[in-house]
């Protein structure tokens, strides 16, 4: 039987609300299962547009191996000491301890925080037994070996590379000592260089072209549009013109008799040259 309802319905008179959506987690769902931007609050910043992020990829360490540190770590390091006068060391850096004698000073030992009375060592601006300055993971005594601070810890080069340190992009070997970060990845100051003339980048602006990193000073050689008129190249948000098979700035773009600005103007040309209509007859160019 049709109701009143029905036939309001049906004209348009009475709008029906669409019946509510129902959406439930099941009971057995395990957080793990979730995606990243639900469970990680900083997701968001990690990958928000205009930052580089790092590739990480997941090895298997042996049991008992020192944690790594996350992917978003600073390239640089807090020096361990709690001395205001140590300086700031680059992560990675190999260091080697001071051997100092026995004399009337007793300093206090970094390890085990007991006056030391005899020699000592001398690293990372505290003083240490030389029986207790030691690698944090294989043990070995660093009294008299390179060593590299991380994570709060020292290591020996050896444990270093293997748990801690990076690899370079280009030539696929461990990163000891200073680490570039560009282009999602990582390299040795000295593999990261311009793909024209080899030179390494440091800190200096680069661009890039069909994937390969360029200095300034070539990627302009090599790439860049210049103008017709002053030679000098036209740059991103330039205003330019393309006439007479070039191109120009839009204040190049001038009678090469009287330099009036001819943009927007009719005009001529003699000798690859634009000229106004007063000057289109012009004999001397």
């Amino acid at each position: 039987r049709k109701t009143l309802k029905y036939f309001l319905v049906s004209f348009g008179i009475l709008k029906t609300a669409p019946a509510p959506v129902h959406s439930y987690t099941p009971a057995n769902t395990e957080p793990a299962s979730r995606p990243p931007w639900v469970t990680d609050d900083s997701f968001s910043q990690k990958f928000a547009p205009g930052k580089t992020t790092t590739t990480v990829t997941k090895h298997i360490l042996p049991r008992g191996a020192p944690v790594p540190p996350p992917a978003s770590t600073s390239a640089y390091a807090s020096p361990v000491s709690t001395s205001s006068q140590a300086p700031a060391i680059a992560r990675g850096t190999v260091q080697r301890a001071e051997r100092f004698p026995a004399s009337s000073r007793t300093p206090l030992c970094g390890h085990c925080n007991s006056i030391i009375r005899g020699p000592f060592l001398v690293a990372m601006g505290r003083s240490w037994h030389p029986e207790e300055f030691n690698c944090a993971y294989c043990k070995t005594s660093l009294a008299d070996m390179c060593f590299v601070e991380e994570q709060n810890s020292v290591y020996c080069e050896r444990c270093y590379e293997q748990f801690f340190a990076p690899t370079c992009a280009r030539c696929h070997t461990k990163i000891m000592g200073e680490v570039m970060h560009a282009l999602r990845q990582t390299w040795h100051t000295s593999c990261f260089v311009c793909a024209a003339c080899k030179m390494p980048f440091g800190n200096s602006l680069f661009h890039m072209e069909d994937g390969e990193p360029y200095c300034e000073k070539d990627y302009i050689a090599l790439f860049s549009t210049k103008c017709h008129g002053c030679d000098f190249p036209v740059e991103a948000g330039d205003k330019f013109i393309e006439a007479l098979g070039h191109t120009w700035h839009d204040t190049c773009f001038i009678c090469a008799v009287c330099h009036v600005n001819l943009e927007g103007q009719p005009f001529y040309s003699k000798k690859d040259k634009p000229l106004c209509k007063k000057h289109a007859h012009a004999i001397n160019l």
